[in-house]
């Protein structure tokens, strides 16, 4: 059987839920254990509800549970809103001196904020003793704990001793006064471990530095704001330039600039803020400029809910801007696929002189998973046709040239005698500003002629599970760690059932119509209201789905929600 637990932290804004979660997530993974995690957050400084929920398992694991084996709860509301979901044997961890509540044997008492203000020197240290009371609760190595702490505080050593001394406080009385209690011991699997324990953001911006991203433009919108702050904080050691800018509209211009003048270039924003950027793609289009624009998806319209997920925007994308031009769509799955679809996406976007979008949404951005070490060997530079103005006339230089594939030689200002003009007017082959019908019909053919050659790129949708079966279910992006779970749990019953699963969304993987058309039966499973892969299936194959399982709630899915709704579908 497979050693397995899941754990919540619980509280408000301002009580160090993240952090105490992360620690804890992060010291299982460096002992062996595969580790998912995800973040419920509201948006607010201070106050709210706030979870971070850790599933450990000695199994590759990629999806949360439904059910909760202890609930460390910094606060009465957290024991109030999750209590009912504690599994058969689960138990609250919580401060009986300041939360008051039932007894029962479900509930261990331990007395953070004064063994805080005793051992520590301050009762703010109170979410860091109940850090360590977990680990003593369960057993686990503490010297790992404490290795991850002085590595974390390592430049302010004082304050890394401070919280070493809270931690060891919270260990030692959960050893002595429970001594096994809780019936789970977690021994330490690997204490070699190399495996990286991520989140969707981290790995993007991973991808992007691996694929010699030199120009990164964005303004602040959440869930995407942390791929500006971590390439912010690698500017120096990767020699990229990190710009906050005032707004944006600004920041897709700015990343089109640098595209323009050779550097590889990106931005990051939420749908929100795409609505803002779309003027910007649409220039990109007809310049022919190449640049990878990150769209982390949450609740809309207008501000929506803007701390939860949602997959809402895989129809804007497809279609934001008036007038037509090829553009790539892609969505990854797992944090390990947003580091290649990042590379990927770059390698497109200058093979093919177009923008390229990453969709993520909240879930994914912020969710944690342990992942192996990327393989850097396997990484590969594409930047398409370049005009090198050695064997070429600089003279007779055309930035628009009409070519059979649709991709003119790319130079680059002032890195070769040949002068790169272009216009978001439309332009002839030499980049000026023209009203010909014929330069115009010519120049659109052009563009659209890309598709040809993109559309070979797309990958087909990743299947899991049997070859035939009597239910396919289909899904995009974040949604495959609960779809691949789900899928095992209904074969376990017995269920004919596998699944269909898209990163690569537009254009519309080649040969997908005759994957489909054998399928018995299929159902979507989509975070959005309307099924938006649904319709984009229908339009690009002719192909109707079965069914519809379809959450808007801003909340993520689980196994257990898709198999419920399957059912309620009459599919299982």
């Amino acid at each position: 059987m497979p050693l397995e637990t899941t754990l919540m932290v619980g509280g408000e804004a301002g009580q160090g839920v993240q952090s105490v979660g992360f620690l804890l997530a992060k010291a299982f993974a460096r002992g062996g254990y595969h580790v998912f995690a995800d973040q419920d957050y509201e948006s607010r400084i201070r106050g709210g509800h706030n979870f971070f929920r850790i599933r450990v398992k000695d199994k590759p694991v990629s999806a949360v549970s439904e059910t909760i084996d202890f609930l460390l709860a910094l606060n009465k509301e957290t024991i109030d809103l999750h209590h009912r979901e504690l599994s058969r044997n689960g138990i609250i961890i919580y401060d009986g001196e300041n939360i008051k509540t039932g007894a029962s044997d479900r509930f261990f008492s331990i007395p953070l904020e004064k063994i805080a203000a005793e051992k520590a020197g301050d009762k703010i240290m109170s979410n860091t003793v109940a850090l360590g009371a977990v680990l003593g609760l369960v057993g686990y190595e503490l010297n790992i704990l404490l290795k991850l702490l002085r590595e974390h505080f390592s430049k302010k050593p004082e304050v890394a001793e401070q919280n070493v001394k809270a931690v060891r406080a919270g260990y030692d009385y959960a050893q002595a006064e429970f001594n096994g209690k809780p019936g789970l011991k977690l021994n330490i699997i690997n204490d070699k471990a190399q495996m990286m324990l991520l989140n969707g953001n981290e790995a993007v911006s991973l991808g992007a530095l691996a694929a010699g991203c030199k120009f990164m433009s964005a303004y602040p919108m959440t869930p995407a704001t942390p791929i500006m702050e971590y390439l912010a904080s690698k500017s120096k050691e990767f020699n990229i330039a990190v710009v906050h800018a005032e707004d944006e509209i600004a920041a897709i211009n700015m990343a089109i600039g640098a595209a323009f003048a050779g550097a590889r270039a990106m931005t990051a924003t939420s749908g929100s803020g795409f609505c803002l950027m779309v003027e910007g793609l649409g220039l990109a289009g007809i310049t022919e400029t190449p640049v990878v624009i990150v769209d982390g998806q949450r609740p809309g319209p207008a501000v929506g809910l803007p701390t939860r997920t949602e997959q809402g925007d895989l129809q804007f994308v497809i279609t934001a801007h008036h007038g037509e031009f090829p553009r790539a769509v892609l969505a990854p799955a797992t944090v390990e696929d947003a580091f290649w679809l990042t590379v990927k996406a770059f390698n497109i976007a200058e093979k093919y002189q177009l923008p390229v979008i990453i969709l993520i949404d909240h879930y994914l951005s912020t969710a944690y998973n342990t992942v192996e070490p990327f393989d850097l060997s396997k990484v590969t530079i594409e930047r398409g046709i370049l005009f090198s103005g050695k064997d070429e006339d600089p003279a007779a230089y055309k930035r628009h040239l009409v070519t059979e594939s649709g991709i003119s030689p790319r130079a680059f200002p002032g890195l070769s005698k040949a002068l790169v003009m272009t216009d978001s007017d439309e332009h002839d082959e030499a980049g000026h500003l023209t009203e010909s019908a014929q330069e115009r019909t010519a120049q659109v053919q052009k563009r659209l002629r890309k598709l040809a050659g993109l559309v070979k790129e797309m990958a087909l949708p990743r299947r899991y599970g049997l070859k035939e079966a009597d239910l396919t279910l289909i899904g995009w992006g974040s949604t495959y760690g609960a779809l691949r779970e789900a899928v095992d749990i209904l074969r376990r019953g017995g269920q004919s059932v596998n699944l269909l699963h898209f990163n690569e969304l537009y254009p519309f993987p080649a040969k997908i119509a005759s994957v489909l058309s054998r399928a018995k039966a299929t159902c979507v499973v989509e975070n959005n209201a309307t099924g938006q892969l649904a319709r984009l299936i229908r339009a690009e194959t002719g192909i109707g789905v079965s069914g519809k399982v379809l959450k808007f709630d801003g909340r993520p899915f689980t196994p257990a929600i898709i198999i419920d709704g399957l059912r309620k579908e009459g599919l299982v």
